[in-house]
């Protein structure tokens, strides 16, 4: 028989011990965050539609995206038992230099359109954290104003190369003298991909007022607040070469791109040069025989070509035929640290995060990055921790199994696999 007594009013007020109430709401909003998952309703919710669309969507039926986004989910991680992993060591050696964690912010363009803090949070929060931050061609503050934010990080820079090359020789120049060390030459926009949330949102770069976009605002005060009480949105490092927004969107898309503008960039480029947008392995090999210091697997973001092959899929393959001592870096899809720790795992030498990044921005500006690396820093840590791994040396393709949904067709017809879930 169980001994029933009173209870003990002490026992209960132990028992009862309430958390102090956090008054800062944006503290509050972004503590309750326990996943980027959970950042991204967060900015959802703070975000005019508008804008978080143009964040947020793809290309037409934004399947490369949503593929991208599975891949990862289809993993099986494979740990090892009684192997003591107390402490992770989560830094990596990348093009020349160090960062803490296997993973840097991805180039975004019109960034203080999601939430006007923009670039100098992004760099400001990537310093902190001791990653790379990359500044888009696109960016919306200037090359200067962020080597100012992040004085003694690692600044990168994304570079399209445009109709007027002079307009590109020009940023590289500037961002060599601002002490960037990488570069990276962004191959796969030809022409701008069919966005179809933006137009279907009637949205325009810079935005315009509509009557949908005044009612959509009415609940997001502060947004509008920030963004009419803040400098000109417009591409800073071009704000000097003439032309309309639109004028310098047409100009950044170049089809007549070749290898020809590689080896230019080469020439003019100092410090280490990357080529992002790699999407088959021939192309990887020929950059990487060509010499280039890295390559980044990725259909950015799913924004560009629909149906475009998946990063993480396209890994092992490029690995195997470049070799493990290539630097082969991953973007697309990322939203845990566990992706991350399985492309290292798959042969990657580093990745980057686009979304993850700007759902941390519009869900609370600097603090919201901070929040960002700071989950995907604890998922990687705990993952690796749980594979039994102590640094990212060790992490094999043994501990990842890529499992399958989508099977290549062959002669002509569809092959089912049995075995994929």
């Amino acid at each position: 028989m169980v001994t029933r007594q009173l209870p003990n009013p002490a026992e209960l007020f132990e028992l009862m011990r309430f958390k102090k109430p956090d008054l800062n709401g944006k503290r509050r909003r972004l503590d309750s965050a326990l996943t980027i998952a959970d950042l991204q309703r967060i900015a959802k919710r703070r975000t005019p539609k508008a804008a978080f669309d143009y964040t947020d969507g793809a290309a037409e039926g934004e399947l490369s995206l949503d593929r991208a986004r599975r891949a990862f989910e289809d993993i099986e991680f494979h740990p090892d038992i009684l192997k003591p992993a107390a402490h992770v060591d989560t830094s990596t050696e990348i093009l020349g230099g160090q960062s803490s964690m296997p993973f840097g912010i991805a180039p975004t363009g019109f960034t203080r359109l999601m939430q006007t803090e923009g670039e100098i949070a992004g760099a400001g929060a990537a310093g902190a954290a001791g990653i790379p931050f990359t500044l888009s061609t696109l960016g919306t503050t200037s090359i200067e104003d962020v080597r100012a934010a992040n004085p003694d990080g690692r600044n990168w820079f994304q570079l399209y190369v445009m109709r007027d090359r002079e307009i590109s020789y020009g940023l590289v120049e500037r961002a060599a003298a601002a002490g960037f060390d990488t570069l990276m030459f962004t191959v796969d926009t030809p022409i701008a991909g069919a966005r179809l949330r933006d137009k279907r949102n009637g949205f325009s770069i810079p935005p315009q007022l509509s009557l949908s976009t005044v009612i959509n605002a009415i609940p997001r005060p502060w947004w509008w607040v920030d963004f009419l009480t803040t400098p000109k949105l417009e591409f800073a490092s071009l704000s000097s070469t003439g032309g309309t927004v639109g004028d310098l969107l047409n100009a950044a898309m170049d089809p007549t791109i070749s290898y020809e503008d590689l080896e230019v960039i080469r020439e003019l480029w100092p410090g280490k040069l990357v080529v992002k947008g790699v999407q088959n392995v021939p192309d990887a090999v020929q950059l990487i025989d060509r010499g280039v210091d890295g390559i980044v697997l990725s259909n950015h973001g799913g924004r560009q070509l629909d149906r475009a092959p998946v990063p993480f899929h396209l890994l092992p393959q490029v690995v195997r035929e470049v070799g493990r001592d290539a630097t082969v870096m991953i973007d697309t899809g990322i939203m845990n640290g566990a992706d991350i720790v399985a492309s290292v795992a798959l042969g990657a030498k580093f990745t980057l995060i686009g979304r993850a990044y700007l759902y941390g921005l519009m869900a609370g500006g600097r603090a919201g990055v901070d929040r960002t690396i700071a989950i995907l820093r604890s998922e990687i840590e705990r993952t690796m921790t749980l594979l039994g791994v102590s640094s990212l040396e060790e992490l094999e393709p043994r501990h990842v199994t890529q499992l399958q949904r989508l099977v290549p067709v062959a002669g002509g017809s569809p092959q089912l696999d049995p075995t994929a879930p």
